[in-house]
């Protein structure tokens, strides 16, 4: 009797939901495997599209805590070891010592990195044009330890210049207008130098020499680069070299050292160059008006003095 007092509690089950968690829980898999896909796949495009500068930029900002980004302070990237004020042990009583970020060694890095992507574009775009991959045994492009450095050489059957002269040969033209663009695309400055061989002119240096002829000659290269498209303002130095820089293993006379020496500066050799330029650095010189004027005396009695200089040589 005691028990017959006891709910009767019946479950029914619903038919065509038995299994609904089963064939459920692989689509929140399926969507978080897409999202981390389409996240992976979107860090690749920025990571390719990016310049260097924006690249070390991406990489500190992962490396730095987002509240420390907004508001600034020491980061992450300034520290060796993943534990502040840890060390190699971390038994040692003394902590790491605070490590100063060297900017200097940071822009040597994005020169490096820019000046290689310059020398890649330039390959690239010699192959992709018949007209300077037909010219490739006039270029020289190589790194040196003062940026990147493109030579236009010349040779006995095709000069890049008419002869003792600084007009631009046609095929020497489309070098240029052809790389100037591409010299727009990055930050640095650029020096040009010419260079002529060892063959003298009949007055030798007292008239027109090979001081005059290269510097002509890398100053009409100058203005064959701006009519390409180049920024007026890439141009930190323009300079003549005579005959004083001949190329390695090769004699004064020989056609290559007939030649243009294009050299975009890296940061330490830009610098070098703003800061010789740099009229803070330059000798002050007085007003002439201020420099006290020396008079001759006169000469002594009715004497007279021949003033007469036609006959001495100027």
């Amino acid at each position: 009797m005691k028990h017959e007092n006891r709910p009767i509690i019946v479950v029914k089950k619903r038919k065509g939901h038995k299994h609904e968690g089963a064939h459920g829980s692989w689509k929140i898999a399926y969507a978080d495997f897409m999202t981390a896909m389409m996240a992976f796949f979107m860090v690749m495009w920025l990571i390719a599209i990016a310049n260097p500068k924006e690249l070390t930029q991406i990489a500190e900002y992962f490396r730095t805590p987002l509240k420390v980004a907004l508001t600034g302070g020491q980061r992450s990237s300034d520290s060796e070891s993943p534990i502040p004020g840890g060390g190699d042990d971390p038994t040692r009583k003394e902590g790491e010592v605070h490590k100063t970020v060297d900017m200097d060694a940071q822009k040597r890095q994005l020169d490096d990195i820019r000046l290689n992507r310059l020398r890649e574009k330039l390959d690239q775009l010699i192959e992709a044009d018949p007209r300077l991959k037909a010219l490739r045994p006039h270029l020289i492009i190589n790194m040196v330890q003062e940026g990147l450095r493109i030579q236009i050489i010349d040779s006995q059957n095709r000069p890049m210049f008419k002869t003792g002269s600084a007009e631009v040969e046609p095929y020497m033209r489309d070098i240029l207008r052809a790389i100037a663009p591409i010299l727009n695309d990055i930050p640095n400055k650029i020096s040009l130098a010419g260079h002529t061989d060892d063959f003298q002119y009949a007055s030798g240096d007292r008239g027109y020499s090979n001081w005059e002829l290269s510097a002509d000659r890398a100053n009409a290269s100058r203005r064959e680069l701006i009519i390409g498209g180049l920024a007026s303002d890439k141009m930190l130095r323009v300079v003549g070299m005579a005959d004083t820089m001949k190329l390695k293993n090769r004699g004064g006379d020989d056609a290559v050292n007939r030649r243009i020496s294009l050299l975009v500066l890296n940061h330490d050799t830009q610098a070098a160059i703003e800061k010789e330029n740099a009229e803070s650095d330059a000798v002050q010189v007085a007003d002439p008006a201020a420099i006290p004027q020396i008079t001759e005396p006169k000469p002594p009695g009715d004497s007279v003095v021949n003033t007469d200089h036609s006959s001495q040589q100027r």
